[in-house]
């Protein structure tokens, strides 16, 4: 996993989101300034700064634009080298990413044993989807990750609440610090601080538990004693996780300075009255508007082939049917019914499966249909739970987890190095993923430089029209080209370029050059090339 994700790293020009994460960086480190990017709290990009110290970046301190044109300052317009930022600004998140494997293996040795532990491991470490993201300086899998740790943290905490509830604190804290849509997951996860105090003092072993009463039962006052210590033990797990954010928010600028952008939206309502209920601070509750603000916005959307507006509640389950390897789901389910069938399982079905449940609903009634980012908790979960699959104590399972898991590998190695446009072999695999999904799915401005690449090697001195979605500047990577929509289509000839995303949310202009061009080489499953006479 970390070869193909240090590899991945360095062959990859920045996608979409990366300029703006590490331009912010740059800001926070360089003038302790809070102005850029607040839809997103700080601590995923003071990751991404923490490695890029080491590149050294110049920025002009003066520099006024917006964000999108704030990243690509620091990377094309300062005499700095984006590939050498790039690849500082990932190691960081790379490094989270090993580690946050490291917990899932943990987490499922303790259910499972240490076969259960390597199971998990092996479908987290040959999850394309997080391989994907997980090589990118972007804040999805940090997010997950910290979200997961903090759940290990409280089921531990069923055994010693005291080391491992502050810690479980601490985690949450740098969940909900990296994105906002960890938000939804917070009451269940105090609500599981309750529960594993509630164990651990003894109230969840039966009738051989202390303090009990005639027949076996727990006389009420040692229920009401005991909810009242889980509550407050789940308050001081709060207390602490919103210490973190605050923390991340002061390691930034300690005097807090904020303005408002001018265009803030505003909310009303329910979600209003949450925002200013919510002890976080100024900027990130102006954040949560930001965010609001988007949810409220219509998006197109693509999905098996049919370009759309507005979002379909389907969408993530779709996607991640096409981006998720053939065999991950069937251990999935069995590791998920062996969770929930098996007594000495059981207890663990409400750490595992409910929050990426709770997640999930929430994200498929979201407005954007941009990508299984938005649900890259799923495949970071479900990998613990699919542990449980090896419990199954019968010789025809064990045969079956190892020929599975033999499958997601072999499918995984095949899409290397493209793992951002992977879909698995039923839906033809990465070079059909574009006409069933786009975006983040497929085509994020990644292969730039490869394209620049293949058309010095195989196509020296035609003439080029690029319709290109990305971050990068072709002209830095040394390609010389024309937007073909702003010309006459008498006068597009030569080499037509364009990204899959842009070929899957075409106008009529761009669909009728199209029609009238032939397809004749792919670049990295996300970048097609046609000639057009």
């Amino acid at each position: 996993m970390a070869f193909a994700m240090v590899t991945t790293a360095v062959e990859q020009t920045p996608t979409i989101d990366e300029p703006v994460y590490a331009g912010t960086a740059v800001v926070y480190v360089q003038q302790h300034s809070l102005r850029y990017n607040p839809e997103h709290p700080p601590l995923g990009k003071l990751i991404i700064a923490s490695g890029l110290v080491f590149a050294h970046p110049h920025l002009d301190a003066g520099f006024a634009g917006d964000q999108t044109a704030l990243g690509r300052r620091l990377l094309y317009e300062s005499g700095n080298d984006p590939g050498r930022l790039m690849l500082w600004a990932r190691l960081p998140v790379i490094v989270l990413t090993l580690l946050f494997g490291l917990v899932v293996l943990a987490f499922a040795r303790e259910l499972v044993g240490r076969v259960g532990g390597l199971v998990a491991l092996a479908l987290y470490a040959f999850s394309p989807d997080v391989i994907a993201h997980g090589s990118l300086a972007t804040l999805d899998v940090p997010a997950s990750g910290f979200l997961l740790t903090s759940v290990w943290l409280l089921w531990r905490a069923r055994r010693r609440p005291l080391p491992h509830l502050p810690l479980a604190g601490v985690a949450l804290g740098a969940a909900v610090a990296t994105k906002m849509s960890m938000l939804p997951a917070v009451p269940l996860l105090l609500a599981l601080a309750v529960a594993s105090v509630w164990h651990a003092r003894g109230l969840g072993r039966g009738a051989g538990t202390p303090h009990l009463g005639t027949g076996g039962e727990t006389p009420r006052p040692a229920k009401r004693q005991l909810l009242w210590l889980g509550a407050a033990a789940a308050a001081g797990m709060a207390l602490v996780a919103l210490a973190v954010v605050w923390a991340t928010y002061l390691a930034v600028d300690p005097r807090l300075r904020w303005t408002a952008p001018a265009d803030l939206p505003a909310v009303h309502g329910l979600r209003g009255l949450l925002i200013d209920w919510l002890p976080f601070p100024q900027p990130y509750r102006d954040g949560m508007r930001v965010q609001f603000g988007f949810e409220h916005a219509t998006w197109q959307g693509f999905l098996f082939g049919r370009l759309y507006r507005g979002s379909l509640w389907y969408y993530l389950p779709a996607a991640l049917l096409v981006k998720t390897p053939l065999g991950m789901p069937a251990l999935w389910s069995a590791g998920a019914a062996a969770m929930t069938a098996l007594p000495r399982l059981r207890p663990a079905a409400p750490y595992v499966l409910i929050p990426p449940a709770l997640l999930l609903a929430v994200a498929m009634s979201g407005s954007r249909d941009l990508g299984v980012r938005y649900a890259l908790f799923v495949p970071v979960f479900l990998a613990v739970a699919a542990g449980g699959a090896v419990a199954l104590r019968r010789r025809w399972a064990q045969v079956a987890v190892a020929a599975l898991l033999v499958f997601v590998a072999v499918s995984s190695l095949r899409t290397y190095p493209y793992y951002l446009p992977y879909s698995n072999e039923a839906f033809g695999g990465p070079s059909k993923t574009r006409l069933r999904l786009h975006d983040s799915n497929v085509d994020w401005g990644q292969d730039l430089g490869r394209l620049a690449d293949r058309l010095d090697r195989r196509y020296p001195h035609q003439k080029v029209w690029l319709v290109y979605k990305g971050a990068g500047v072709p002209s830095y990577y040394g390609i010389d080209a024309a937007d073909p929509r702003t010309a006459p289509p008498s006068e597009v000839h030569g080499l037509l370029v364009v990204s899959d995303t842009s070929v899957a949310k075409a106008d009529d202009r761009l669909k009728a050059l199209l029609r009238t061009s032939r397809p004749i080489d792919d670049v990295g499953h996300s970048i097609t090339i046609y000639r057009r006479p």
